[in-house]
């Protein structure tokens, strides 16, 4: 065993708050809460986080009764953003590799998604990949006070997890050159106004409301949220006509499933329909 690894096993060894997971997951019905749990660092990103976020997103995406995730953050903050002291012997010249077996990019730049959506609670400071790991998402409740930045040019690198592909378009060129080219902090006022965030509450609320806005998502047919979110991707990414020709497929897959049939006889009663996926 090396020094150095000695070393830092001996100081881990001391440090429960080094031992601690670094996120959290919790079974909410067919909710998964994925949790930043680092708080005495501002839930600053090393690879453990970055690895065990990628596990619960894996997670989400494979098993049939998850249907949609909560991401949180334990503590005053969101996310300082990337641990460099951590990450920064670690980058390439390919970047760096942090998504284990089993997992998924939580930024989705890699060419794969997860296939369900995922709400996000933020408060306190939120940097850099809490950003991005917004923009990658479905929806944001953010705390009236949150502060933002996008501030990797003041760090001498680029936003690596799809700030450069998603901010111009989720608010508009302008909007997004203003923020990641100056690294400036903005505020929770900013963000809704440009439709960075969709939601904005008082401080300690955001977790409740998100969690809300998550169980509404689960009560819906599973299949359909899942190839709604799926063709709205494609007309994104792949342009109107990939997403058009995929529509009316689409429907007939989902015509012929027992979710179709609960929707229906729920509508024909007027009573509230209980899906299964299936």
């Amino acid at each position: 065993m090396s020094e150095q690894r000695s070393t830092e096993q001996s100081r881990n060894q001391h440090d429960p708050a080094e031992q601690a997971p670094r996120v959290l997951t919790e079974r909410r019905g067919h909710v998964l809460l994925i949790g930043l749990n680092r708080p005495e660092k501002r839930n600053a990103a090393d690879l453990a986080m970055l690895q065990q976020l990628s596990l619960a997103y894996g997670e989400l995406d494979r098993d049939p009764e998850l249907r949609v995730g909560l991401v949180y953050a334990v503590g005053e903050h969101f996310t300082a953003g990337l641990d460099l002291a951590d990450i920064g012997p670690r980058l390439g010249p390919d970047g760096i590799d942090m998504v284990p077996h089993g997992g998924i990019n939580p930024w989705q730049v890699d060419g794969r998604a997860v296939s369900k959506p995922v709400v996000m609670a933020v408060q306190g400071t939120c940097l850099t990949l809490g950003i991005e790991l917004m923009l990658a998402s479905e929806i944001t409740v953010a705390a009236a006070s949150t502060r933002f930045g996008q501030i990797e040019v003041a760090r001498g690198i680029l936003p690596f997890g799809g700030a450069t592909i998603r901010f111009p378009r989720a608010v508009g060129w302008g909007n997004a050159m203003r923020w990641i080219l100056t690294g400036d902090m903005f505020d929770a006022a900013e963000a809704l106004r440009i439709g960075l965030v969709q939601e904005v509450v008082p401080d300690g609320t955001e977790f409740d409301r998100a969690l809300e806005l998550a169980g509404r998502i689960a009560a819906q047919a599973p299949l359909a949220v899942q190839a709604t979110l799926a063709n709205a991707r494609d007309a994104v990414r792949l342009g109107d006509a990939v997403a058009e020709a995929g529509l009316q497929p689409a429907l007939g897959v989902l015509a012929a499933s027992e979710d179709a049939r609960i929707g229906m006889e729920a509508f024909r009663t007027r009573t509230a329909a209980k899906f299964v996926g299936r």
